[in-house]
C-alpha cells in the first residue's frame, strides 16, 4: 500500500467536508449550471480522498483483506445510486441495473486491468502475479454474468430478457453464493493464492487503530457524498446524453465509471509501484462484488417494489462479453504480463465505449 503518514492530510477531510456542503447547496437551489460545474468537480475530489482512505483503512488491515474494503465499499454505493435512481424512474429505468453492472464488468476487466497492465509494463516491462487467485476470479466472474445477463435471453417464464419472480430469486440467491465463496477462498481457505509472491509487501509501518477507525469513518462520509453528488448530477447527465442523441445505456456508463473511479486510481497506483497482484485483486474484486451484490439487491427490490427489470444484454453486448472473458484468460493464464495484453484489454475497451454511443 502507499506510505501511510501518521497525520491525515487536510484535504482528505476537506473535500468530503465541501461535498456535503455543495450537496446541501443544491438541495436548496437545484438549478444552475455553475454549481453543477462545482459539484463535479468536488465530486472527483472527493473520489481522491476518499482513495486515500481506503488505502489507509487497506493497509491497517493488510491483504488480500485490505483490497476488499474498497471493492464493498464502492459497490453498497454503486447499489444504492441505482436502486434510487430506478425507484425515481419508473419503466425507462427497467434496464439501468443491468447496463451499470455489464459496464461496471467492462471497465474493470478491461479499463482498470489494461491500464495497469500498460502502466506496469511500461515502467516494469514485465510483472507476475498469482495465476491461481486470477483463475479462481475469472471462472466465477464468467458463471456469474452468463448466469444473470444472458441466461434472461433464453428463458421463457417471463416476455422480454428479463427472469420471471422465481428466477429473479435464483439468480440473486446464486449470485451471493457464488460471490460469498470467492470472499472465503480470498481471505480464508486459499488466502495464499492472492497475495503477492514471497508474502505480503510492508513499505511503511501501519497507521494506528485509531487513524485507522478515523479514515473509515471518512471513506463512510466521502462515498455517501460521492453517490449524493451522483445523483444530484445524474439528470444534468442524462439531459447531455439525451441531447447529444446517444443511447441510453450510456447513463449505466457514467454511473459505473463515477462510482470505479477511487478502485481505478488505488489500482493503478499499485501498478505503477510494482505491486500488481494487488491490482488484480482490486480489479477483478471489485467487478465480482458488483454482480455479486447488485443484482440481489436490485432482484429484491423488483420483487418487493414491483418495479420492471430487464437483465438480458443484447447480442452485440454478448459477444463482447464474450471476448473480454476470453482475452481474460489468455492475458491472466500465464502469471506474467507486458504492455501488449495492457493495449489488447483497451481496444477492446475502446470498441465497448465507442458502439455504447454508435450502435
Amino acid at each position: 500500500m502507499a506510505v501511510v503518514v501518521a497525520r491525515i492530510p487536510w484535504w482528505a477531510w476537506a473535500w468530503p467536508a465541501l461535498a456535503w456542503a455543495v450537496l446541501a447547496a443544491k438541495t436548496v437551489a437545484p438549478a444552475g449550471g455553475v454549481l453543477a460545474g462545482i459539484a463535479a468537480a468536488v465530486l472527483i475530489a472527493t473520489v481522491f480522498a476518499a482513495v486515500y482512505h481506503a488505502e489507509v483503512v487497506a493497509h491497517r488491515v493488510g491483504e488480500p483483506f485490505g483490497t476488499l474494503v474498497l471493492a464493498i465499499a464502492v459497490t453498497v454505493i454503486e447499489v444504492a445510486l441505482i436502486v434510487s435512481v430506478m425507484v425515481g424512474g419508473g419503466p425507462d429505468k427497467a434496464g439501468l441495473a443491468r447496463d451499470t453492472v455489464f459496464a461496471a464488468v467492462m471497465l474493470v476487466c478491461n479499463g482498470i486491468v489494461g491500464s495497469c497492465l500498460l502502466a506496469g509494463g511500461v515502467r516494469h516491462h514485465e510483472q507476475g502475479f498469482q495465476v491461481q487467485g486470477a483463475s479462481a476470479a475469472l471462472a466465477v466472474l464468467a458463471a456469474m454474468t452468463t448466469l444473470t445477463l444472458v441466461l434472461p435471453n433464453f428463458t421463457v417464464a417471463a416476455p422480454g430478457p428479463a427472469f420471471s419472480t422465481s428466477q429473479l430469486v435464483f439468480a440473486g440467491v446464486v449470485s451471493l453464493v457464488l460471490y460469498g465463496a470467492f470472499v472465503f477462498v480470498q481471505t480464508v481457505r486459499h488466502r495464499d493464492y492472492f497475495l503477492a509472491e514471497g508474502g505480503e509487501e510492508e513499505h511503511a509501518a501501519p497507521p494506528s487503530g485509531r487513524t485507522a477507525l478515523l479514515s473509515a469513518a471518512l471513506l463512510l462520509v466521502s462515498l455517501v457524498a460521492v453517490v449524493g453528488l451522483a445523483k444530484a448530477l445524474t439528470p444534468a447527465v442524462e439531459a447531455g446524453i439525451a441531447a447529444a442523441g446517444a443511447p441510453k445505456a450510456v447513463v449505466g456508463i457514467v454511473i459505473a465509471a463515477l462510482v470505479l473511479l477511487p478502485e481505478a486510481l488505488a489500482a493503478l497506483r499499485a501498478a505503477r509501484g510494482n505491486r500488481l497482484q494487488t491490482s488484480l485483486n482490486l480489479a477483478l474484486g471489485s467487478a465480482l462484488a458488483s454482480i455479486g451484490l447488485t443484482i440481489p439487491a436490485v432482484a429484491a427490490l423488483s420483487i418487493l417494489a414491483g418495479l420492471p427489470l430487464s437483465l438480458g444484454l443484447d447480442a452485440k453486448e454478448e459477444v463482447l462479453l464474450a471476448l473480454t472473458l476470453l482475452v481474460g484468460v489468455i492475458t491472466l493464464g500465464t502469471g506474467r504480463t507486458t504492455v501488449l495484453q495492457g493495449v489488447v484489454h483497451l481496444v477492446v475497451l475502446a470498441a465497448f465505449l465507442f458502439l455504447a454511443v454508435v450502435p
